[in-house]
């Protein structure tokens, strides 16, 4: 099997595990600061990593700017408004259903930003994937007791703007940054990402972090299976492929974070959401699948 075969499945499992990571993290940090602490050790660790590899770094400020650009889009407002959104209370199932947003979003965007076509295929499973993903949360969503759970719009707002932050994130990835290591690239995203959250954390937050077992774990995780797997592989896709055909990979990320929350946490894993994961997987296997000649 190839990478290239390989990468898609490989990065919705490490992605997917990211909804479990948050939950779990935000009862030892805040959110804002915990990811001030991922993107800090990302950094150095991909800095490490490139020193020791013999990675090349941009040869022009104008390539180093333009990562450092995609990266406040794709990791410092995407997770930062997700993350903190969250911490407002926004719950899951609807954070996951404006994750589901993000495909339909960056199709629609590619083929004005970047003039991306689409196939009458493609279109019908990116449709289909936000059906299942809709079939899968949404009997969750009416589950949901707003009179013990008030949800507030202001945070939900935050959370579909970082939809918005990742897919134009996605686009200008595209268009800027088909050339030079993805390894250079990805610390530089970082150092990005870090611009945008250590303001927000030092305005939003009291820096709270519960120094524990639990939270060495959670980081380390966050960093080494997210920050610097599941990254490098969602790069690696977007520069080999159509950018319509990575993102519709999101759509089996919140049926896997439901499974995985089943499994870790107890949560309840219904009907809906088994065959919402069927027909997401059937949309996003329509979205990539090659046409015939």
């Amino acid at each position: 099997m190839t990478l290239a075969r390989l990468a898609p499945a490989i990065f919705v499992l490490l992605w997917s595990t990211g909804w479990v990571v948050a939950k779990y993290a935000a009862v030892y940090a805040d959110p804002l600061t915990f990811l001030v602490l991922r993107y800090t050790l990302a950094i150095l660790l991909f800095i490490g990593f490139c020193l020791v590899t013999g990675a090349k770094w941009p040869k022009s400020w104008s390539a180093a700017a333009h990562a450092v650009v995609s990266g406040m889009f794709l990791h410092g407002l995407y997770l930062g408004a997700v993350w903190w959104a969250i911490g407002q209370g926004v719950p899951a199932a609807i954070s996951g259903i404006i994750a589901g947003l993000q495909p339909l979003m960056t199709a629609v965007a590619a083929s004005v930003v970047i003039d991306e076509k689409l196939s009458v295929q493609q279109k019908l499973g990116l449709v289909l994937g936000f059906f299942g993903i809709a079939l899968a949360v949404l009997p969750k969503v009416f589950s949901i007791d707003t009179g013990a759970t008030p949800i507030h719009l202001f945070p939900v707002i935050i959370n579909v703007l970082g939809m918005a932050a990742v897919t134009y994130g996605t686009l200008y990835q595209k268009r800027h940054l088909q050339s030079g290591d993805i390894r250079t690239i990805a610390a530089l995203q970082y150092l990005g990402a870090l611009i945008v959250t250590v303001p927000l954390a030092l305005v939003l937050e009291d820096l709270h972090v519960t120094w524990n077992l639990q939270i060495f774990a959670a980081l380390a995780w966050s960093v080494l299976g997210l920050s610097m797997g599941a990254i490098a592989l969602l790069l690696y896709l977007i520069r080999r492929g159509q950018v319509s055909r990575a993102a519709s990979l999101i759509y089996l990320v919140p049926p896997l974070a439901a499974v995985q929350a089943w499994l870790f946490f107890g949560e309840a894993l219904t009907l809906p959401m088994i065959i919402g994961t069927v027909i997401a997987v059937a949309g996003v296997y329509l979205t990539n699948r090659k046409q015939q000649a």
